[in-house]
C-alpha cells in the first residue's frame, strides 16, 4: 500500500512540474466529485487494562471470580496486551499498532467567490491493528481477549477554507460508521470450555478528524489526514463453561453454568495517521 501511494505522489509530482502553466490556469478547486485512496498506520486507543467479570450471569460485569477458599481468582492481576506465558511475571507484550487503508469517493462544493468549501463523502475502510485484554488466574492460567476491525463504512462531512489560489484546502471532519468487528480468545486454561459469543458483529461508530489537501496538478491532490474512530462494541463476550472441571472451580462456584468475561473497556477505538491520494473530476 505504501509503496503504490509513493508510486503514484512522485508521478503526479512530476506531471505537476511538466504543466505548470496548466496548474495555474486550472479552477476552482474542491468543486465537485473525487475519488481517493488512504494508507497509514492505525493505532489502538481502547487501552482496556483489565477483564470484567459476571459470575451470576445478570449481565451486569464487575463481579469478583473466587477460589472456593475465598480468595481473588485472579490476583495475579491484569495486562493491557496479550498475554506472554501462563504467569503475570511472564510480562505482556503491547497492542498491535498496525497498517490501516481505504478506499473513499465524495463530493465537494466550494462557495462561489470564496475560500470555505463543503462536502460529503462514503468511505471504506479496514484496519491490521488488534487489541488486546489479558488476566492471569492463580491456577496459574493467561486468558487474553483479542478484537480487531475487519472493515468499516462511513458517511462522514467535511469543511474547510482553500485560501490564496485555492490548490490547498484545509478541513475537518466526522461523521457515522458500520463495522465489523472480529473477536477471538486464547487461554491456557485446558479445564474449562470457552465460547466467543457475538463474533463478527456489525456494530455502529462514530468519526472525526481534521486533514490537508494540495492539488498537485488540476485533477489529483495529496494529502495528510488524521482520523479518530470510536465503535460501541458491548455485546461480544466470553462464555465460561464447565468443560471437564469440577464444580469447586471459580468459574462455576456462584452460577453452575459458568460465567461470563469481557475487556473492562468495550469500546473499540482506533486512531489513524494517513497519507491520501486523490484524483478529481
Amino acid at each position: 500500500m505504501f509503496r503504490t501511494l509513493a508510486s503514484t505522489s512522485a508521478l503526479a509530482v512530476a506531471v505537476a512540474f511538466a504543466q505548470p502553466a496548466l496548474a495555474q490556469d486550472a479552477g476552482p478547486y474542491f468543486n465537485g466529485p473525487y475519488v481517493s485512496v488512504a494508507g497509514g498506520l492505525d493505532t489502538q486507543a481502547s487501552d482496556s487494562r483489565r477483564l470484567r467479570f459476571d459470575t451470576d450471569l445478570d449481565g451486569t460485569y464487575g463481579d469478583v471470580v473466587r477460589t472456593a477458599a475465598g480468595a481473588n481468582a485472579f490476583g495475579p492481576g491484569f495486562c493491557s496486551g496479550t498475554a506472554v506465558g501462563s504467569t503475570a511475571a511472564a510480562g505482556c507484550s503491547s497492542d498491535d499498532d498496525e497498517i490501516g487503508y481505504a478506499v473513499r469517493a465524495g463530493f465537494d462544493f466550494r462557495q462561489p467567490d470564496s475560500p470555505l468549501v463543503a462536502g460529503l463523502l462514503v468511505e471504506a475502510s479496514g484496519s491490521n491493528a488488534v487489541d488486546y485484554s489479558s488476566g492471569f488466574s492463580t491456577t496459574p492460567a493467561s486468558y487474553t481477549f483479542s478484537r480487531e476491525l475487519d472493515y468499516s463504512i462511513a458517511l462522514r462531512s467535511r469543511a474547510g477554507i482553500s485560501p490564496g489560489d485555492g490548490r490547498g484546502l484545509f478541513y475537518i471532519t466526522g461523521g457515522v460508521a458500520y463495522a465489523r468487528i472480529n473477536h477471538d480468545f486464547v487461554t491456557t486454561n485446558t479445564a474449562n470450555s470457552f465460547t466467543v459469543v457475538n463474533d463478527d458483529d456489525m456494530r455502529f461508530g462514530v468519526q472525526a478528524g481534521a486533514g490537508a489537501e494540495l492539488m498537485i496538478t488540476p485533477s489529483i491532490g495529496i494529502g495528510l489526514e488524521y482520523l479518530y474512530s470510536r465503535y460501541d462494541d458491548d455485546k461480544a463476550y466470553v462464555a465460561v463453561g464447565k468443560g471437564t472441571a469440577g464444580a469447586t472451580n471459580p468459574f462455576l462456584l456462584v452460577n453452575s453454568t459458568g460465567t461470563n468475561l469481557r475487556p473492562s473497556r468495550t469500546d473499540l477505538d482506533l486512531q489513524s495517521f494517513r497519507g491520501t491520494v486523490s484524483f478529481h473530476f
